[in-house]
Protein backbone atom coordinates (compact mmCIF):
# COMPACT_ATOMS: atom_id res chain seq x y z
CA UNK A 1 0.00 0.00 0.00
CA UNK A 2 1.51 3.31 -1.04
CA UNK A 3 1.42 6.18 1.36
CA UNK A 4 0.29 9.62 0.39
CA UNK A 5 3.01 11.93 -0.80
CA UNK A 6 1.23 14.95 0.64
CA UNK A 7 0.66 15.03 4.37
CA UNK A 8 -2.23 16.91 5.87
CA UNK A 9 0.18 19.47 7.29
CA UNK A 10 0.91 20.64 3.75
CA UNK A 11 -1.81 23.12 2.90
CA UNK A 12 -2.60 23.70 -0.79
CA UNK A 13 -2.13 27.43 -0.24
CA UNK A 14 -0.25 29.54 2.30
CA UNK A 15 -2.27 30.31 5.44
CA UNK A 16 -3.87 33.72 5.66
CA UNK A 17 -3.16 35.66 8.86
CA UNK A 18 -6.15 35.93 11.18
CA UNK A 19 -6.23 39.72 11.55
CA UNK A 20 -9.56 39.75 13.37
CA UNK A 21 -8.21 37.56 16.15
CA UNK A 22 -5.04 39.62 16.35
CA UNK A 23 -7.11 42.78 16.86
CA UNK A 24 -8.92 41.15 19.78
CA UNK A 25 -5.60 40.54 21.53
CA UNK A 26 -4.92 44.31 21.36
CA UNK A 27 -1.96 45.38 23.52
CA UNK A 28 -1.64 42.11 25.42
CA UNK A 29 1.32 39.84 24.70
CA UNK A 30 0.56 36.35 23.33
CA UNK A 31 1.41 34.87 26.73
CA UNK A 32 -0.91 37.31 28.53
CA UNK A 33 -3.73 36.61 26.07
CA UNK A 34 -3.18 32.85 26.47
CA UNK A 35 -3.52 33.28 30.23
CA UNK A 36 -6.83 35.12 29.68
CA UNK A 37 -8.03 32.20 27.53
CA UNK A 38 -7.19 29.72 30.29
CA UNK A 39 -9.02 31.85 32.87
CA UNK A 40 -12.09 32.07 30.64
CA UNK A 41 -11.99 28.30 30.19
CA UNK A 42 -12.07 27.74 33.93
CA UNK A 43 -15.06 30.08 34.22
CA UNK A 44 -17.16 27.73 32.08
CA UNK A 45 -15.68 24.45 33.29
CA UNK A 46 -13.42 23.83 30.29
CA UNK A 47 -9.76 22.91 30.51
CA UNK A 48 -7.46 24.04 27.69
CA UNK A 49 -3.67 24.16 27.59
CA UNK A 50 -3.48 27.45 25.75
CA UNK A 51 -0.08 29.11 25.48
CA UNK A 52 1.69 31.83 23.50
CA UNK A 53 2.58 29.50 20.65
CA UNK A 54 -1.05 28.48 20.16
CA UNK A 55 -2.09 32.15 19.98
CA UNK A 56 0.68 32.75 17.46
CA UNK A 57 -0.53 29.89 15.26
CA UNK A 58 -4.10 31.18 15.34
CA UNK A 59 -2.96 34.66 14.36
CA UNK A 60 -0.75 33.28 11.60
CA UNK A 61 -3.74 31.42 10.14
CA UNK A 62 -2.28 27.97 10.77
CA UNK A 63 -5.31 27.04 12.87
CA UNK A 64 -8.19 27.75 10.53
CA UNK A 65 -10.89 26.52 12.89
CA UNK A 66 -10.50 25.71 16.62
CA UNK A 67 -11.67 22.50 18.24
CA UNK A 68 -14.97 22.51 20.11
CA UNK A 69 -13.47 23.24 23.55
CA UNK A 70 -11.65 26.32 22.25
CA UNK A 71 -14.77 27.38 20.33
CA UNK A 72 -16.78 27.41 23.56
CA UNK A 73 -14.08 29.39 25.35
CA UNK A 74 -13.68 31.98 22.59
CA UNK A 75 -17.44 32.52 22.31
CA UNK A 76 -17.59 32.92 26.09
CA UNK A 77 -14.81 35.51 25.98
CA UNK A 78 -16.44 37.48 23.16
CA UNK A 79 -20.22 37.16 23.63
CA UNK A 80 -22.36 38.00 20.64
CA UNK A 81 -19.63 37.08 18.14
CA UNK A 82 -19.48 34.06 15.88
CA UNK A 83 -16.43 32.06 14.84
CA UNK A 84 -16.50 33.99 11.57
CA UNK A 85 -16.38 37.25 13.52
CA UNK A 86 -13.23 35.92 15.23
CA UNK A 87 -11.61 35.28 11.86
CA UNK A 88 -12.08 31.51 11.69
CA UNK A 89 -13.24 29.50 8.68
CA UNK A 90 -16.46 27.43 8.77
CA UNK A 91 -15.90 23.82 9.79
CA UNK A 92 -17.42 22.58 6.56
CA UNK A 93 -14.80 24.45 4.54
CA UNK A 94 -11.81 23.06 6.40
CA UNK A 95 -10.25 20.07 4.64
CA UNK A 96 -9.40 16.95 6.60
CA UNK A 97 -12.66 16.05 8.36
CA UNK A 98 -16.23 15.23 7.58
CA UNK A 99 -18.73 18.04 7.79
CA UNK A 100 -20.91 18.18 10.86
CA UNK A 101 -24.04 20.13 11.48
CA UNK A 102 -23.04 23.17 13.54
CA UNK A 103 -25.89 22.42 15.93
CA UNK A 104 -24.55 18.93 16.67
CA UNK A 105 -23.28 18.36 20.18
CA UNK A 106 -19.62 17.34 20.23
CA UNK A 107 -19.11 13.72 21.32
CA UNK A 108 -18.25 13.26 24.98
CA UNK A 109 -16.27 10.04 24.48
CA UNK A 110 -12.75 9.56 23.24
CA UNK A 111 -12.53 8.78 19.53
CA UNK A 112 -10.02 6.20 18.46
CA UNK A 113 -7.23 8.06 16.66
CA UNK A 114 -6.88 5.43 13.98
CA UNK A 115 -10.55 5.32 12.97
CA UNK A 116 -12.47 8.33 14.24
CA UNK A 117 -12.70 11.81 12.74
CA UNK A 118 -9.93 14.30 13.26
CA UNK A 119 -10.68 17.84 14.34
CA UNK A 120 -9.54 20.22 11.60
CA UNK A 121 -6.55 20.37 9.36
CA UNK A 122 -3.96 22.64 10.86
CA UNK A 123 -5.58 22.57 14.28
CA UNK A 124 -2.59 21.22 16.15
CA UNK A 125 -3.91 22.56 19.41
CA UNK A 126 -2.64 21.78 22.92
CA UNK A 127 -4.23 18.55 24.11
CA UNK A 128 -7.44 19.18 25.96
CA UNK A 129 -8.82 16.52 28.35
CA UNK A 130 -12.32 17.87 27.83
CA UNK A 131 -12.00 17.29 24.08
CA UNK A 132 -9.71 14.26 23.81
CA UNK A 133 -9.60 13.60 20.08
CA UNK A 134 -6.03 13.10 18.92
CA UNK A 135 -5.01 16.31 17.11
CA UNK A 136 -2.03 14.69 15.44
CA UNK A 137 -3.72 11.97 13.37
CA UNK A 138 -4.77 12.97 9.85
CA UNK A 139 -6.42 11.22 6.91
CA UNK A 140 -3.51 11.23 4.53
CA UNK A 141 -0.59 9.68 6.32
CA UNK A 142 -1.48 7.18 9.04
CA UNK A 143 -1.90 3.89 7.23
CA UNK A 144 1.71 2.85 6.70
CA UNK A 145 3.61 4.55 9.48
CA UNK A 146 3.25 2.15 12.41
CA UNK A 147 6.52 3.20 14.03
CA UNK A 148 5.62 6.88 13.81
CA UNK A 149 2.13 6.24 15.18
CA UNK A 150 3.52 4.37 18.17
CA UNK A 151 5.88 7.24 18.92
CA UNK A 152 3.14 9.83 18.55
CA UNK A 153 0.76 7.92 20.78
CA UNK A 154 3.55 7.73 23.38
CA UNK A 155 3.00 11.44 24.00
CA UNK A 156 -0.78 11.38 24.30
CA UNK A 157 -2.59 11.29 27.63
CA UNK A 158 -5.89 9.82 28.57
CA UNK A 159 -7.30 12.72 30.60
CA UNK A 160 -8.83 12.48 34.04
CA UNK A 161 -9.07 14.07 37.45
CA UNK A 162 -6.01 12.48 39.03
CA UNK A 163 -2.42 12.74 37.90
CA UNK A 164 -2.21 9.07 36.98
CA UNK A 165 -5.41 9.22 34.95
CA UNK A 166 -4.35 12.49 33.34
CA UNK A 167 -1.07 11.01 32.21
CA UNK A 168 -2.74 7.87 30.90
CA UNK A 169 -0.68 5.83 28.39
CA UNK A 170 2.20 8.27 28.23
CA UNK A 171 4.79 5.48 28.33
CA UNK A 172 6.48 4.17 25.19
CA UNK A 173 5.60 0.64 24.12
CA UNK A 174 7.07 -0.62 20.85
CA UNK A 175 6.48 -4.22 19.86
CA UNK A 176 9.45 -6.37 18.88
CA UNK A 177 8.57 -6.42 15.17
CA UNK A 178 8.27 -2.63 14.96
CA UNK A 179 11.52 -2.17 16.87
CA UNK A 180 13.39 -4.22 14.27
CA UNK A 181 12.19 -2.13 11.33
CA UNK A 182 13.97 1.10 10.43
CA UNK A 183 12.02 4.10 11.67
CA UNK A 184 10.47 6.48 9.17
CA UNK A 185 11.99 9.95 9.08
CA UNK A 186 10.05 12.37 11.24
CA UNK A 187 7.71 15.02 9.93
CA UNK A 188 5.71 17.95 11.28
CA UNK A 189 3.22 15.77 13.20
CA UNK A 190 6.03 14.18 15.20
CA UNK A 191 7.44 17.60 16.05
CA UNK A 192 3.93 18.66 17.12
CA UNK A 193 3.72 15.63 19.38
CA UNK A 194 7.03 16.37 21.09
CA UNK A 195 6.02 19.99 21.69
CA UNK A 196 2.66 18.87 23.04
CA UNK A 197 4.37 16.49 25.47
CA UNK A 198 6.31 19.43 26.90
CA UNK A 199 3.14 21.50 27.37
CA UNK A 200 1.24 18.62 28.93
CA UNK A 201 3.96 17.81 31.44
CA UNK A 202 4.28 21.49 32.41
CA UNK A 203 0.53 21.81 32.84
CA UNK A 204 0.37 18.77 35.13
CA UNK A 205 3.40 19.93 37.12
CA UNK A 206 1.83 23.37 37.62
CA UNK A 207 -1.20 21.73 39.18
CA UNK A 208 0.09 18.62 40.88
CA UNK A 209 3.86 18.85 41.41
CA UNK A 210 6.55 16.50 40.22
CA UNK A 211 6.47 13.39 42.37
CA UNK A 212 3.69 11.59 40.51
CA UNK A 213 5.01 12.53 37.08
CA UNK A 214 8.74 11.93 36.93
CA UNK A 215 8.96 8.24 36.09
CA UNK A 216 6.11 8.40 33.58
CA UNK A 217 7.68 11.39 31.83
CA UNK A 218 10.90 9.51 31.08
CA UNK A 219 9.18 7.49 28.34
CA UNK A 220 8.22 10.41 26.07
CA UNK A 221 11.73 11.78 26.52
CA UNK A 222 13.19 8.53 25.17
CA UNK A 223 10.69 8.66 22.32
CA UNK A 224 11.70 12.23 21.47
CA UNK A 225 15.35 11.30 21.12
CA UNK A 226 14.37 8.24 19.09
CA UNK A 227 12.64 10.60 16.68
CA UNK A 228 15.82 12.68 16.51
CA UNK A 229 17.87 9.58 15.72
CA UNK A 230 15.47 8.67 12.91
CA UNK A 231 16.12 12.02 11.21
CA UNK A 232 13.63 14.46 9.74
CA UNK A 233 12.16 15.15 6.32
CA UNK A 234 13.03 18.87 6.46
CA UNK A 235 15.57 21.02 8.25
CA UNK A 236 12.83 23.10 9.85
CA UNK A 237 11.36 19.92 11.30
CA UNK A 238 14.78 18.79 12.52
CA UNK A 239 15.21 22.15 14.26
CA UNK A 240 11.81 21.81 15.93
CA UNK A 241 12.63 18.27 17.05
CA UNK A 242 15.95 19.35 18.55
CA UNK A 243 14.30 22.25 20.37
CA UNK A 244 11.36 20.10 21.50
CA UNK A 245 13.57 17.24 22.71
CA UNK A 246 15.77 19.70 24.59
CA UNK A 247 12.78 21.38 26.23
CA UNK A 248 11.40 17.96 27.12
CA UNK A 249 14.74 17.04 28.73
CA UNK A 250 14.54 20.23 30.80
CA UNK A 251 10.94 19.47 31.80
CA UNK A 252 11.84 15.95 32.89
CA UNK A 253 14.92 17.35 34.63
CA UNK A 254 12.72 19.77 36.53
CA UNK A 255 10.45 16.91 37.62
CA UNK A 256 13.55 15.13 38.95
CA UNK A 257 14.74 18.36 40.60
CA UNK A 258 11.43 19.07 42.33
CA UNK A 259 11.13 15.47 43.54
CA UNK A 260 14.59 15.54 45.10
CA UNK A 261 16.47 13.51 42.49
CA UNK A 262 19.26 16.01 42.00
CA UNK A 263 21.68 13.69 40.16
CA UNK A 264 18.99 12.75 37.64
CA UNK A 265 18.09 16.41 37.18
CA UNK A 266 21.71 17.35 36.58
CA UNK A 267 21.97 14.67 33.90
CA UNK A 268 18.80 15.81 32.10
CA UNK A 269 19.85 19.46 32.15
CA UNK A 270 23.25 18.50 30.74
CA UNK A 271 21.50 16.54 27.99
CA UNK A 272 19.42 19.60 27.12
CA UNK A 273 22.51 21.80 27.10
CA UNK A 274 24.30 19.42 24.73
CA UNK A 275 21.26 19.33 22.44
CA UNK A 276 21.14 23.15 22.42
CA UNK A 277 24.77 23.47 21.48
CA UNK A 278 24.61 20.82 18.77
CA UNK A 279 21.64 22.54 17.14
CA UNK A 280 22.84 26.11 17.73
CA UNK A 281 19.73 27.05 19.75
CA UNK A 282 20.57 29.95 22.13
CA UNK A 283 17.08 30.01 23.63
CA UNK A 284 17.31 26.37 24.64
CA UNK A 285 20.86 26.88 25.91
CA UNK A 286 19.76 29.81 28.10
CA UNK A 287 16.90 27.70 29.49
CA UNK A 288 19.24 24.79 30.30
CA UNK A 289 21.70 27.10 32.07
CA UNK A 290 18.82 28.77 33.93
CA UNK A 291 17.62 25.47 35.37
CA UNK A 292 21.19 24.32 36.05
CA UNK A 293 21.69 27.46 38.15
CA UNK A 294 18.51 26.78 40.11
CA UNK A 295 19.50 23.16 40.72
CA UNK A 296 23.02 24.12 41.84
CA UNK A 297 21.57 26.59 44.34
CA UNK A 298 19.22 23.97 45.79
CA UNK A 299 22.02 21.40 45.89
CA UNK A 300 24.27 23.69 47.94
CA UNK A 301 26.66 24.66 45.14
CA UNK A 302 26.22 28.46 45.09
CA UNK A 303 29.33 29.23 43.04
CA UNK A 304 28.17 26.88 40.28
CA UNK A 305 24.74 28.51 40.50
CA UNK A 306 26.31 31.91 40.03
CA UNK A 307 28.42 30.87 37.05
CA UNK A 308 25.52 29.07 35.34
CA UNK A 309 23.25 32.11 35.78
CA UNK A 310 25.91 34.41 34.36
CA UNK A 311 26.46 32.05 31.40
CA UNK A 312 22.71 32.02 30.77
CA UNK A 313 22.66 35.83 30.66
CA UNK A 314 25.50 35.94 28.12
CA UNK A 315 23.63 33.54 25.84
CA UNK A 316 20.20 35.16 26.35
CA UNK A 317 21.20 38.81 25.92
CA UNK A 318 20.74 38.85 22.09
CA UNK A 319 17.30 37.19 22.34
CA UNK A 320 15.56 40.45 23.22
CA UNK A 321 13.52 39.29 26.21
CA UNK A 322 13.71 41.56 29.25
CA UNK A 323 11.58 39.11 31.23
CA UNK A 324 14.03 36.28 30.53
CA UNK A 325 16.95 38.47 31.58
CA UNK A 326 15.01 39.38 34.74
CA UNK A 327 14.58 35.72 35.68
CA UNK A 328 18.25 35.01 35.01
CA UNK A 329 19.23 37.96 37.23
CA UNK A 330 17.18 36.33 39.98
CA UNK A 331 19.06 33.08 39.43
CA UNK A 332 22.28 35.06 39.83
CA UNK A 333 20.93 36.66 43.00
CA UNK A 334 20.33 33.19 44.41
CA UNK A 335 23.97 32.34 43.80
CA UNK A 336 25.19 35.49 45.54
CA UNK A 337 22.89 34.78 48.48
CA UNK A 338 24.30 31.28 48.79
CA UNK A 339 27.78 32.80 48.95
CA UNK A 340 26.55 35.16 51.71
CA UNK A 341 27.32 38.14 49.49
CA UNK A 342 24.49 40.53 50.39
CA UNK A 343 25.77 43.34 48.16
CA UNK A 344 25.98 41.13 45.07
CA UNK A 345 22.53 39.73 45.84
CA UNK A 346 20.97 43.17 46.22
CA UNK A 347 22.47 44.36 42.93
CA UNK A 348 21.10 41.34 41.07
CA UNK A 349 17.68 41.75 42.68
CA UNK A 350 17.54 45.40 41.66
CA UNK A 351 18.49 44.48 38.10
CA UNK A 352 15.84 41.74 38.05
CA UNK A 353 13.15 44.20 39.16
CA UNK A 354 14.18 46.84 36.61
CA UNK A 355 14.18 44.32 33.77
CA UNK A 356 10.83 42.92 34.84
CA UNK A 357 9.26 46.38 34.78
CA UNK A 358 10.10 46.71 31.08
CA UNK A 359 7.16 44.38 30.51
CA UNK A 360 6.55 41.38 28.24
CA UNK A 361 7.71 41.20 24.64
CA UNK A 362 7.42 39.02 21.57
CA UNK A 363 10.81 37.52 22.42
CA UNK A 364 9.64 35.99 25.71
CA UNK A 365 10.03 32.19 25.58
CA UNK A 366 6.94 30.02 25.81
CA UNK A 367 8.30 28.15 28.83
CA UNK A 368 8.30 31.36 30.88
CA UNK A 369 4.52 31.40 31.30
CA UNK A 370 5.06 30.76 35.04
CA UNK A 371 7.15 33.90 35.47
CA UNK A 372 5.09 36.77 36.73
CA UNK A 373 5.14 39.11 39.69
CA UNK A 374 4.37 36.24 42.06
CA UNK A 375 7.43 34.26 40.98
CA UNK A 376 9.61 37.35 41.18
CA UNK A 377 8.45 37.89 44.77
CA UNK A 378 8.89 34.22 45.60
CA UNK A 379 12.46 34.04 44.31
CA UNK A 380 13.35 37.23 46.15
CA UNK A 381 11.90 35.71 49.33
CA UNK A 382 14.22 32.72 48.88
CA UNK A 383 17.23 35.03 48.56
CA UNK A 384 16.44 36.89 51.80
CA UNK A 385 15.76 33.61 53.55
CA UNK A 386 19.18 32.30 52.47
CA UNK A 387 20.72 35.49 53.85
CA UNK A 388 18.86 35.01 57.15
CA UNK A 389 16.68 38.12 56.87
CA UNK A 390 13.50 36.34 57.96
CA UNK A 391 11.10 39.32 58.23
CA UNK A 392 11.99 40.53 54.75
CA UNK A 393 11.75 37.00 53.36
CA UNK A 394 8.33 36.51 54.95
CA UNK A 395 7.05 39.78 53.50
CA UNK A 396 7.97 38.74 49.95
CA UNK A 397 6.73 35.15 50.41
CA UNK A 398 3.35 36.38 51.63
CA UNK A 399 3.04 38.68 48.65
CA UNK A 400 4.03 35.86 46.28
CA UNK A 401 1.29 33.58 47.61
CA UNK A 402 -1.30 36.37 47.35
CA UNK A 403 -0.38 37.25 43.77
CA UNK A 404 -0.13 33.75 42.34
CA UNK A 405 -2.61 32.72 39.64
CA UNK A 406 -4.82 29.89 41.01
CA UNK A 407 -3.79 27.73 38.02
CA UNK A 408 -0.30 27.30 39.56
CA UNK A 409 -1.41 25.25 42.57
CA UNK A 410 2.08 23.90 43.15
CA UNK A 411 3.59 27.38 43.32
CA UNK A 412 0.95 28.57 45.79
CA UNK A 413 1.93 25.65 48.02
CA UNK A 414 5.62 26.45 47.53
CA UNK A 415 5.32 30.14 48.39
CA UNK A 416 3.13 29.38 51.41
CA UNK A 417 5.64 26.80 52.63
CA UNK A 418 8.38 29.43 52.25
CA UNK A 419 6.22 31.86 54.25
CA UNK A 420 5.66 29.29 57.02
CA UNK A 421 9.37 28.61 57.34
CA UNK A 422 10.33 32.30 57.35
CA UNK A 423 7.73 33.06 60.03
CA UNK A 424 8.87 30.13 62.15
CA UNK A 425 12.52 31.15 61.98
CA UNK A 426 11.62 34.80 62.49
CA UNK A 427 9.89 34.13 65.80
CA UNK A 428 6.20 33.98 64.82
CA UNK A 429 5.25 30.36 65.59
CA UNK A 430 1.45 30.76 65.58
CA UNK A 431 1.42 32.50 62.19
CA UNK A 432 3.88 29.93 60.87
CA UNK A 433 1.61 27.10 61.96
CA UNK A 434 -1.40 28.66 60.24
CA UNK A 435 0.57 29.02 57.00
CA UNK A 436 1.76 25.44 57.38
CA UNK A 437 -1.85 24.28 57.70
CA UNK A 438 -2.67 26.01 54.41
CA UNK A 439 0.15 24.06 52.76
CA UNK A 440 -1.16 20.81 54.21
CA UNK A 441 -4.56 21.63 52.70
CA UNK A 442 -2.90 21.79 49.27
CA UNK A 443 -0.89 18.59 49.59
CA UNK A 444 -3.93 16.55 48.61
CA UNK A 445 -3.45 17.75 45.04
CA UNK A 446 0.24 18.69 45.00
CA UNK A 447 3.01 16.09 45.18
CA UNK A 448 6.38 17.77 45.61
CA UNK A 449 9.22 16.36 47.70
CA UNK A 450 10.73 19.84 47.72
CA UNK A 451 7.67 21.32 49.42
CA UNK A 452 7.42 18.41 51.84
CA UNK A 453 11.08 18.83 52.79
CA UNK A 454 10.52 22.54 53.46
CA UNK A 455 7.49 21.76 55.60
CA UNK A 456 9.44 19.14 57.58
CA UNK A 457 12.09 21.76 58.32
CA UNK A 458 9.42 24.16 59.54
CA UNK A 459 7.99 21.47 61.80
CA UNK A 460 11.40 20.94 63.40
CA UNK A 461 11.78 24.67 64.03
CA UNK A 462 8.32 24.77 65.64
CA UNK A 463 8.87 21.82 67.99
CA UNK A 464 9.96 24.01 70.95
CA UNK A 465 6.61 25.86 70.63
CA UNK A 466 4.43 22.73 70.56
CA UNK A 467 2.48 23.77 73.65
CA UNK A 468 0.79 26.55 71.64
CA UNK A 469 -2.56 25.32 70.29
CA UNK A 470 -2.00 26.40 66.69
CA UNK A 471 1.47 24.86 66.62
CA UNK A 472 0.27 21.67 68.26
CA UNK A 473 -2.50 21.24 65.67
CA UNK A 474 -0.04 21.76 62.83
CA UNK A 475 2.55 19.37 64.25
CA UNK A 476 -0.06 16.69 64.85
CA UNK A 477 -1.45 16.95 61.35
CA UNK A 478 2.02 17.09 59.79
CA UNK A 479 3.06 13.97 61.72
CA UNK A 480 0.10 12.09 60.22
CA UNK A 481 1.29 12.69 56.66
CA UNK A 482 2.28 9.53 54.79
CA UNK A 483 6.04 9.42 54.41
CA UNK A 484 7.33 9.18 50.86
CA UNK A 485 10.26 6.95 50.00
Amino acid sequence: MASSTVTSSQSPRPPRPNLAFRQLRAQRSPAEFAAAVRRAAREIGEQVSCDARYIGRVEAGEIRCPNYAYERVFLHMFPGRTLADLGFAPRTSVRGRGARNPDDTPPSHTTSPAHGPVETEGAYEPYDPQNPQNPYETHGNHENHEESDVLRRAFMTGGGATVAAALGPIGLAVDATAAQRPARRSGASEADAVEEAVRRIRLLDDRHGADGLYRRAAAPLRAAYALLDAGATRQTTADRLHSGAGELAISVGWLAHDSGRFDDARSHYAEALATARMSGDPGLEAHAFCNTAFLARDAGRPREALRAAQAAQRVARPLGSARLMSLLALREAGGWAGLADRTGCERSLARAQALYERGPSAGDPEWMSFYGEAELEGLEAQCWSTLGDWPRAARHARRAAQLQNPHFTRNIALYTAELADDLARGGYPDEAALAGMRVLDLLGEVQSSRIQTMLAGTARVLLPHRRASEVSAFLERHASLPRTA
